[in-house]
């Protein structure tokens, strides 16, 4: 492994996707230490990022406070609230001013699992089993203590501080492993079909999370005649 650079993350968030998997967050918050290996992951495209509008993105619609860190340099953590509960992460990708990001979807704890563990217990009770404790964007965020919003916008390529929390990205030196693709998780209508197969995980891994269909996606997806993905 190696830090990842700017350099590194500076394409675009669908070029970039595949390329994390495999790769190691390192948090420490409040002195507590967890490292996540990324398994499964997500590309969302701003306002005028790429050549195909991503009508499932936070920033489809220009810039917001909401998703202001998406329009940053490459290599920031955007870390969001999801139904008003779940703090998910997702890793800035492209040019400074152009939005995008890559959804942490689901990993592997492959250090303080003990920490992850006591902090899933204490936001959402019971952890079934060890392969459930960063499986999903919820889980994963809880897991590793990033926390909306004073996480929002930490810097996972130099490490600065931010509210009591570090973070530091981790490459993989060698090729990434075999890949394999197919529509986001739980996303809306077209954004949600093979027409965005933007979901990207290690095959057969046990961490990857089961695929479900968005509001409307299942019927979008029948029009286009696309096949449904098979449900784990």
């Amino acid at each position: 492994m190696r830090p990842a650079t700017r350099a590194d993350l500076v394409d675009l968030p669908v070029e970039v996707a595949p390329r994390l998997l495999g790769a190691l967050l390192e948090t420490e918050v409040a002195g507590e230490r967890v490292v996540a290996r990324f398994t499964e992951v997500e590309a969302y495209h701003g306002l005028g990022t790429g050549e195909q509008p991503d009508p499932g993105s936070h920033a489809r619609m220009g810039p917001t406070a909401r998703n202001a860190t998406m329009w940053g340099e490459p290599g920031h953590l955007y870390v969001y609230l999801s139904h008003g509960i779940h703090s998910c992460v997702n890793v800035v990708c492209g040019p400074e001013g152009v939005a995008g990001g890559v959804l942490l979807r689901g990993g592997e704890i492959v250090e303080g699992a003990d920490i992850a563990e006591r902090r899933r217990l204490e936001r959402r009770g019971a952890v079934r089993a060890s392969r459930d404790l960063a499986r999903g964007p919820g889980r994963f965020g809880d897991a590793v203590g990033l926390r909306h919003p004073i996480h929002d916008g930490i810097d996972a390529v130099t490490g600065t501080e931010r509210a009591g929390a570090r973070a530091r990205l981790f490459l993989p030196e060698g090729p990434p492993p075999v890949v394999a693709t197919g529509p986001r998780v739980g996303v809306a209508g077209i954004a949600g079909t093979d027409a965005f197969p933007w979901r990207f995980w290690i095959e057969g891994d046990a961490t990857v999370s089961a695929f479900r269909w968005g509001r409307g996606a299942a019927e979008a997806a029948a029009r286009q005649g696309d096949t449904p993905p098979v449900l784990d």
